[in-house]
């Protein structure tokens, strides 16, 4: 389990540029992998899978298939948001234009479902706890403005300004025996989190490996 930091690309683009797979040799030595198990975008933070063998890819990916691995993730968002806790059933469709492409929600599209939570509010904040039922692209992103409450540095879906707030908080894997992990916010959100009431709490699962450090460093 890695802990990504925002901003980091999983794979590497057509610019160039760092991205997780440089990180792949100090994990193994092996020829064959390290795998990602499964994919975070380069603005989110925090719990990433990755598998040093083929056998350990294969059951990750089975649970991610099966839905019975769980994904829980926080995001800040912009506005007071109605009520406590609910569920978003809205399909989702990938969409291209001249500026490139975006995921919007379509009754044709496919299935996506997101539970939420509130945990936080305060100066025109909410703090949520989201855990998604599918794996689309951008789920929880276009989820949550399609809320009205898009997350806090998303201009992509209606909240520019800023960095985007919205980490992986924590997975788990029930293989034998069970994988958890359970990733601290980035710096970059703690000023928000903390004007929605977060403060310092030890969690119990295993913190993910960082990838702060430079590979090799």
């Amino acid at each position: 389990m890695l802990d990504k930091p925002a901003g980091l690309p999983v794979h590497p683009g057509p610019s160039g540029g760092r991205s997780v797979e440089d990180w792949f040799p100090a994990l193994s030595r092996r020829r064959d992998g390290p795998w990602l198990a499964h994919r975070l975008d380069a603005d989110t933070a925090g719990c990433l899978v990755v598998a040093l063998r083929k056998a350990a890819l294969l059951a990750a990916q089975a649970l991610f298939a099966a839905g019975t691995a769980r994904k829980t993730y926080w995001a800040v968002v912009r506005g007071d948001v109605a009520g406590d806790s609910a569920t978003v059933a809205a399909p989702l469709r990938r969409v291209s234009d001249r500026g490139g492409w975006r995921m919007v929600v379509d009754p044709g599209g496919q299935q996506a479902v997101t539970d939420w939570q509130v945990l936080g509010r305060g100066d025109g904040l909410t703090w949520l706890e989201l855990r998604p039922k599918t794996g689309r692209t951008h789920q929880i992103r276009v989820h949550c403005a399609s809320l009205g409450h898009p997350i806090l540095g998303d201009a992509q879906y209606g909240s520019p300004g800023g960095r985007l707030h919205l980490l992986a908080r924590s997975i788990h894997l029930p293989l034998d025996p069970p994988v958890d992990a359970t990733a601290e916010p980035p710096p970059h959100m703690r000023a928000a989190l903390a004007r929605c009431g977060f403060g310092p709490a030890g969690g119990t699962a295993a913190p993910p490996r960082s990838l702060l450090a430079q590979p090799g460093g």
